[in-house]
């Protein structure tokens, strides 16, 4: 992991959980403070935002391949923030992940 080792890199990382749990924001963070693994989730996440959103605007032969692949990976990812963040108390099913 290469985007969360410096200020930045935090912020991104942050940034791409709270998208998609804005009414987990503080437990994120709080999160973020106690524990690697998932900052290390967080920052697995803003990647792939990143590579999905390259991917979208490649004309790539296996564009459509590759859009699917990162995709999963995302809900797979957001799938584990919402668990860690349930487990702490920061947020629970049925509370929205966008709104």
């Amino acid at each position: 992991m290469t985007w969360i080792n410096d200020q930045k890199g935090q912020e991104l990382a942050f940034s791409a959980a709270a998208r998609r749990f804005p009414r987990a924001e503080f437990a994120i963070r709080g999160l973020m403070r106690m524990s690697e693994d998932f900052c290390d989730l967080c920052g697995e996440l803003a990647e792939a935002e990143h590579a999905l959103a390259q991917v979208l605007q490649s004309d790539w032969v296996l564009r459509e391949e590759r859009e699917r692949e990162w995709q999963e990976l995302i809900d797979c990812l957001v799938a584990e923030i919402g668990e860690a963040l349930e487990g702490q108390g920061g947020w629970r099913p049925g509370s929205g992940i966008t709104d």
